[in-house]
């Protein structure tokens, strides 16, 4: 039996940049408009650095976002500084445009915990990147309800692939919210894999949006490609939540255009003829063209950004290399709040055995 309920569904500019209606009032703030591209434009360049440090051996297995830069950039412009981001793997973009540094990134995906303790006061409540499939739902709730007790007009924000949506963790949570009428808003990435399972055979509903019909929960689609949209939608959920009226469930359909990580091949599984009929609606390139009709940017703007993002992303990687190793005695370091006696025992040997090598160096 099929579902005959139909979402909505926002799409505000085609794969030429041209409206396809009249836009939301807030897009006549050029100052918006442009810091979306630039953030578009910052993650795929830094994206196809992180992905050669990889190939090079200096960076561990990364998650690449190339295809997907919209869905973070406007997720992140759209969150207030108080706001909490519950992020998953993908969301270099909605990392970068809240305030995370390049070089923090880096150290993250290179295998250090020091990425994770990030610099900046406006992310220092933003938790960190969760790469068990769905639990960051379980945790943005907590987080949510938290809020509600506190009276504290904010709002958790979390993301997940598609799918993550399968999992009980995210279904819990998501009946959860709806139950108690968290301020949370979830936000989809529908890049239509599953590592190698494509949406097709993981959900038999006519979209994932539909999943929060089953909790109570306002559900919706947008174009995952059009960062305008993905704006507009995620804001108005997040404000939505911020006035009290609960959590809301936004799918952005979007592509993965590279591999589900360094370590996947793609090709694998996946024709050549489909990739590249999704380049046509990648939405940089989208946003660019839209840009350009309202001489808003032009190709003398674009070689100074791209120049600008080269160096930056260039001085970032120079800061990452150049950190020095952290302690062998931080693996102990961030389990436990209290350390158990007997990991407590094994730090303390390996300290030990750290500073003997060291003073034998000195020797």
């Amino acid at each position: 039996m099929s579902v005959s309920v139909q979402l909505p569904y926002t799409r505000l500019i085609d794969d030429q940049g041209q409206p396809l209606g009249e836009l939301p009032g807030w897009t006549s703030d050029t100052d918006l408009l442009l810091a979306l591209y630039k953030n578009m434009q910052r993650v795929r360049s830094f994206d196809q650095k992180c992905v050669a440090l990889q190939r090079t051996g200096q960076l561990g297995t990364y998650a690449s976002t190339l295809g997907q830069e919209a869905i973070g950039s406007a997720v992140g412009k759209a969150m207030n500084a108080e706001d909490v981001l519950i992020p998953y793997y993908r969301d270099t973009a909605t990392q970068l445009q809240r305030g995370v540094a390049m070089h923090e990134i880096l150290l993250y995906w290179g295998g250090d915990e020091r990425g994770s303790a990030w610099e900046s006061p406006a992310v220092a409540q933003d938790f960190p990147i969760c790469v068990p499939i769905a639990t960051q739902a379980c945790h943005a709730c907590g987080i949510a309800a938290a809020f509600r007790i506190r009276q504290q007009p904010r709002v958790a924000v979390t993301t997940c692939g598609d799918g993550a949506t399968s999992k009980g963790d995210f279904l819990e949570s998501l009946n959860l919210a709806g139950v108690w009428q968290l301020p949370v808003v979830f936000v989809i990435n529908n890049n239509q894999w599953a590592i190698s399972v494509p949406r097709s055979l993981q959900c038999a509903a006519p979209t994932l949006a539909h999943k929060a019909l089953g909790a109570g929960v306002p559900g919706e689609q947008v174009d995952g490609n059009d960062v305008l949209a993905v704006y507009d939608r995620v804001q108005h959920a997040i404000e939505r939540a911020r006035a009290g009226k609960g959590p809301s469930l936004i799918e952005c359909v979007s592509y993965r255009l590279g591999d589900h990580t360094t370590a996947d091949d793609a090709s694998r599984y996946r024709s050549d003829e489909e990739l590249n009929a999704a380049w046509k609606h990648e939405p940089i390139g989208r946003m660019q063209r839209f840009l350009h009709a309202r001489q808003y940017w032009d190709e003398t703007r674009e070689k100074a950004l791209q120049a600008e993002l080269a160096a930056s992303i260039n001085k970032a990687v120079e800061r990452y290399r150049g950190m020095p190793p952290a302690q062998p005695t931080a693996a102990f370091d961030y389990l436990f709040a209290n350390l158990p006696e007997q990991y407590r025992q094994q730090r303390e040997q390996l300290g030990r055995r750290v500073a003997a090598l060291a003073g034998d160096d000195h020797e």
